[in-house]
């Protein structure tokens, strides 16, 4: 199922839209928890704590709005309130430890310069997806008069990626070449994480 379908289904159902809206939270949550645990011990850019709280945000942002819908729905980060709740935790999981791998080899970096390298590249991978994923989420909240919003994260995402390609500028001459490699890596895993969603929402819906 395609990511519009796919949403278009999952916002008629509360339960359901709750749920999207609590995995999309404990995405960025994880997100940011990440970019933390890729900080130097004294050397932190200012961008990188800012991404940090950033994500934070956005995390606690999609939380309040299952408010909306109902205050009772997705309290926890529990699997019975997530969907696709394996597909969901291994997602960047598995993206962070792939890239770790590929950049490794290319730049023989030590255990410091790795973590900063992985930063930078996963998380533009993520922000290159939250740029595709967050626009048509709140064409379709917008097209049916939802109460919830995610405006405010995509124009913060929209900076989250300039920012990646001035470090990621920085960082390497040839940065695409491997960013590349890296969106590929990304590209697959988020196709196995929507195809789990549409298969559960599917099962939901027919239940």
């Amino acid at each position: 199922m395609g990511l519009y379908n796919l949403l278009e289904k999952i916002i008629q159902h509360d339960e359901i839209h709750s749920k999207w809206l609590n995995t999309l939270s404990f995405m960025e949550n994880a997100g940011a928890r990440k970019i933390s645990a890729c900080e130097h011990p004294t050397e932190v850019s200012l961008i990188q704590l800012k991404h940090a709280a950033e994500e934070h945000r956005h995390a606690y942002y999609l939380k309040k709005q299952i408010l909306k819908i109902n205050p009772e729905y997705c309290k926890t980060y529990n699997s019975n309130e997530l969907l696709a709740p394996i597909a969901t935790r291994q997602y960047l999981h598995s993206l962070d430890i792939k890239a770790c791998k590929y950049l490794q080899q290319v730049f023989q970096l030590t255990k410091e310069e790795l973590k900063y390298a992985a930063y930078l590249f996963v998380t533009y991978a993520i922000e290159v997806r939250a740029d595709e994923l967050y626009p048509v989420y709140q064409e379709i909240l917008t097209k049916t008069s939802s109460k919830i919003m995610v405006k405010s994260i995509i124009l913060e995402e929209e900076g989250h990626l300039e920012e990646m390609i001035n470090q990621l500028d920085e960082f390497s001459e040839d940065w695409k070449t491997h960013a590349d490699t890296v969106l590929t890596i990304e590209k697959e895993l988020h196709e196995k994480w929507i195809n789990a969603i549409s298969q559960e929402v599917l099962q939901l819906n027919y239940a």
